[in-house]
C-alpha cells in the first residue's frame, strides 16, 4: 500500500509563514525509482495547480505566484518532501497536496491533502 501523509497545514495570518512536509510512511517504490516530488494545491472549484516541483537532480521549479516566497526541498533517504512557505497571502488558502512521481510513468503517487487556510 502506497501511503503519502501531508501535515503542517492550518491557520496562519497574511504574512506569516507555515511549513509543509509530506512523507512516505509506506511504499511500492524505492528512492532510486522517483523521479520528482512535488506539491500541488487546489481551492473548490479551481483546477489543481503546481506549487513547487523538485526533481531527481534536485533542480526546483516553482509556479510564477508563489516564487520567491515558497521553498521546495527533499530528504531522498526517507522519501519525503518539504515546502517551506513564507510571506503567505490569502490567495493562498488551498488544499495542498503532495505529489511522488515514478520514473517511467510507472506510477504517480498523491497525498490526502492539509488545509492551509491565510486569514486577512
Amino acid at each position: 500500500q502506497v501511503q503519502l501523509v501531508e501535515s503542517g497545514g492550518g491557520l496562519v495570518q497574511a504574512g506569516g509563514s507555515l511549513s509543509l512536509s509530506c512523507a512516505a510512511s509506506r511504499t511500492i517504490f524505492s528512492v532510486s525509482s522517483v523521479d520528482a516530488m512535488g506539491w500541488y494545491r487546489q481551492v473548490p472549484g479551481n483546477q489543481r495547480e503546481l506549487v513547487a516541483v523538485i526533481d531527481s537532480n534536485g533542480i526546483t521549479s516553482y509556479g510564477d505566484f508563489v516564487k520567491g516566497r515558497f521553498t521546495i526541498s527533499r530528504d531522498n533517504a526517507k522519501i519525503t518532501v518539504f515546502l517551506q512557505m513564507n510571506n503567505l497571502k490569502p490567495e493562498d488558502s488551498a488544499v495542498y497536496y503532495c505529489n511522488v512521481k515514478i520514473k517511467f510513468k510507472l506510477g504517480d503517487y498523491w497525498g490526502q491533502g492539509t488545509q492551509v487556510t491565510v486569514s486577512s
